[in-house]
């Protein structure tokens, strides 16, 4: 559902005749027609750019508005490209939502069609939900929804980033944002800040704060917070979110009280030699939905360790993951949970499912050759080792509390990373800092 506080930023291409097939489904760049316009970019809660070919505006985008592109000389898109007045190749447009959903406000775009130029206009117009709070009005800034969670950034910069603009965006209505200074004295003491920047969450529970110990990175950020409330659906690609729903669904199912086969009439069941199933109660673990998002976070040469739940197709009868594979997504949940709770600082954990295309890449380097299985491997793309969660099928939280922590202890035996899974290193997106 789209939050009308939000704004969208649009740039609009209209391509020539040979653009047919414009981007890979690789490219982070998304192919638009006027059926998924309006799902994608019209009823969406973010920023987003439409463009012929400026990919590396969309890579250093990416976490901060959507990127995409609309051929304008396919047939069934003229009528589109019409409504938007579209005249010229390419044309870039900037589209922000009106007061009502789905209904946004079209202008051209008339910066430099540069890489540069694109990305500083885009972010220019992300909106900002972050509160500037002071010592003067911290506190009533924190009793306003006081059940709601708050996260604060504490920070040595006066301006507000495009990433905590944009984390704020993804979780607009379910969690707060405000910015303190390094300055302001009475705060920091209050929170115990030492280091900047530093990002403190408030549960509004009346629960014990919570500092997030990572990177100062989206996906992460986002991770750490999803434990206490979920994003907006629009937070994650669509193909992504389809995924975590099945997932949920199918949990959910598998849950449900049924008779048991076995049962002599006593009203109890016999023991069985299974893992508990464990209730799907804790947030979903984030998903790496592209092949991009999977290098960037865990196949960089600077990249540490990272979990990775690689996951089958879905079923096409019922669009469900494997039981197997929701168990042990439902477990990965719950152990990220606990630690979050605690506020003990835990490597990433990542669903990635079989859209992905650097799945397979992953699978095959590893010489994991069953794609209809869940596979969970742990990795360190800086320190060249990975290590396979054993070839049982438990996937209860135990078995997989147990061998996480045996990771964090620096037990078990690992194996040498197969050259060639390692991204080479890019140049870190301009905005992706707090």
């Amino acid at each position: 559902m789209m939050l009308p506080s939000s704004i969208l930023l649009a740039l609009l291409a209209a391509l020539p005749a040979n653009a047919d097939g414009m981007y890979s489904k690789k490219s982070p760049v998304l192919n638009l027609n006027q059926k998924t316009y309006n799902a994608l970019i019209a009823n969406s809660n973010y920023t987003s750019n439409l463009k012929p070919a400026y990919e590396k505006a969309a890579k250093n985008l990416d976490g901060l508005a959507k990127v995409a592109a609309v051929n304008c000389d396919d047939e069934e898109n003229k009528p589109f490209c019409g409504q938007l007045g579209v005249q010229g190749f390419p044309t870039l447009k900037i589209v922000t939502p009106g007061k009502k959903p789905g209904k946004p406000r079209v202008e051209d775009y008339k910066g430099a069609r540069t890489a540069k130029g694109i990305v500083d206009a885009v972010v220019d117009q992300i909106p900002n939900h972050v509160k500037r709070a002071t010592d003067k009005d911290l506190d009533k800034w924190l009793a306003q929804n006081e059940d709601r969670p708050k996260a604060i950034l504490f920070t040595e910069k006066g301006s507000t980033s495009a990433l905590i603009r944009a984390l704020a965006i993804d979780f607009l209505g379910s969690i707060d944002f405000a910015q303190v200074r390094d300055k302001e004295r009475e705060s920091v003491d209050k929170y115990e800040i030492t280091e900047f920047p530093s990002l403190v969450l408030v549960p509004g529970d009346g629960g014990e704060n919570k500092v997030y110990n990572g990177e100062m990175k989206k996906l992460p950020i986002t991770a750490f917070l999803s434990l206490t409330a979920k994003p907006n659906p629009d937070a994650l690609p669509a193909m992504a979110a389809e995924a975590v729903a099945s997932a949920a669904d199918s949990k959910a199912k598998a849950t449900k009280p049924t008779p048991a086969a076995d049962d002599d009439g006593s009203g109890e069941k016999a023991a069985e030699d299974k893992p508990a199933q464990v209730p799907l109660a804790a947030p979903p673990i984030p998903t790496l939905a592209t092949a991009e998002s999977l290098e960037s976070s865990c196949l960089a040469p600077k990249s540490g360790t990272c979990v990775l739940a690689l996951l089958p197709e879905a079923s096409e009868a019922d669009a469900a993951l494997p039981t197997l594979a929701t168990d042990a997504l439902a477990s990965l949940a719950e152990i990220a949970h606990k630690h979050a709770q605690r506020g003990t600082k835990l490597f990433p954990l990542y669903a990635v499912p079989a859209i992905n295309t650097g799945s397979k890449t992953v699978r095959d380097g590893l010489g994991l050759a069953d794609d209809q299985a869940v596979q969970i491997v742990a990795l360190n793309a800086r320190r060249g080792w990975w290590r396979q969660y054993g070839e049982s099928e438990d996937f209860g939280l135990h078995a997989l509390e147990a061998w996480v922590d045996a990771l964090r202890l620096g037990e078990g035996a690992k194996e040498k990373l197969p050259e060639g899974l390692v991204v080479e290193s890019q140049a870190e997106p301009e905005h992706d800092e707090l």
